[in-house]
């Protein structure tokens, strides 16, 4: 079996993207800039952000991070988004997620230009994205799909089984197999036989938040998993794939954690840099 290395992935796409953004400064003179707001103190945000920043750096990116209090205004961090909306040097707006209670989610993703939402959460980009058009792709679904492509070039007519329908990752993730000409089933909590369609798998996109969900007798032969669950249990953190059980019969695999986790912060990197080269053409 293949263990797909995240870190090594996101290791090499970070160098390639170095490279670009050097070559990107000597044609146009500057560099991409990603503008990452963050409010509250919550540790998995603030440790999130950090490694933003210090992967932003690393390729050469102009990184810039605000904080804001929990207790700060809604209104406070739109006026900030209109601001940076309106600022040449930013070619990518990130808000990290969860927010305060008092601040309407989708007000804030939707403030953000389009053109600068290198999260792809805004439903101009989520509409690109199902049209087939140009947009920013959500990072952890471009990260998957990277993986997936390492282990497999060509995709054409495999049949992928995507667990969990969400708009952070599930309903991203078949948009992209799609486009590779997959046949792609999207499976959630309310599906009536859950391992009778994973069984159907060629690859399996496991995004549910369920433990060790996706068991090893779920799995045909030779499939392609990737893991995208992070779990806190008692024995530690585990994705939503039993590890050891899925091992034995896939031909590759993700860990958690090392697996897809490192390849979204370089994809959010790959995603500014994108940002800037659209808003160049323009």
């Amino acid at each position: 079996m293949i263990l797909i290395d995240g870190k090594k992935a996101a290791a090499e796409l970070r160098e390639e993207l170095k490279i670009e953004v050097s070559e990107l400064k000597s044609k146009y003179n500057k560099v991409p800039g990603l503008t990452v707001i963050l409010i509250g103190d919550l540790a998995p945000s603030q440790i999130y952000v950090r490694n933003k920043e210090k992967s932003a750096i690393e390729v050469g990116l102009k990184s810039d991070v605000i904080r804001y209090p929990d207790s700060v205004e809604e209104k406070t961090v739109l006026n900030k988004i209109d601001e940076l909306n309106n600022d040449d040097t930013v070619s990518g707006i990130l808000v990290q997620l969860p927010l305060p209670k008092h601040i309407d989610k989708q007000k804030v993703i939707e403030s953000i230009l389009p053109s600068k939402d290198v999260d792809g959460f805004h439903p101009t980009n989520v509409g690109n994205l199902s049209s087939g058009y140009e947009s920013s792709v959500p990072c952890t679904p471009l990260g998957c799909y990277l993986l997936i492509k390492k282990i497999e070039p060509n995709l054409s007519g495999k049949k992928a089984v995507i667990v969990g329908r969400s708009n952070l990752n599930g309903k991203p993730m078949t948009q992209l197999l799609l486009k590779e000409n997959c046949t792609v089933t999207i499976t959630h909590s309310k599906t009536k036989d859950l391992k009778t369609e994973c069984l159907e798998g060629d690859i399996i996109v496991a995004a549910v938040g369920i433990p060790e969900l996706v068991k090893g007798d779920w799995v045909k032969k030779d499939a392609i998993v990737i893991d995208v669950g992070i779990n806190k249990t008692d024995k530690g953190i585990v994705g939503d794939v039993a590890f050891d059980e899925v091992s034995k019969v896939a031909k590759a695999l993700t860990p958690v954690p090392g697996g897809v986790g490192p390849m979204t912060i370089a994809c959010l990197l790959k995603n500014t840099i994108e940002c800037f080269k659209r808003s160049q053409k323009n």
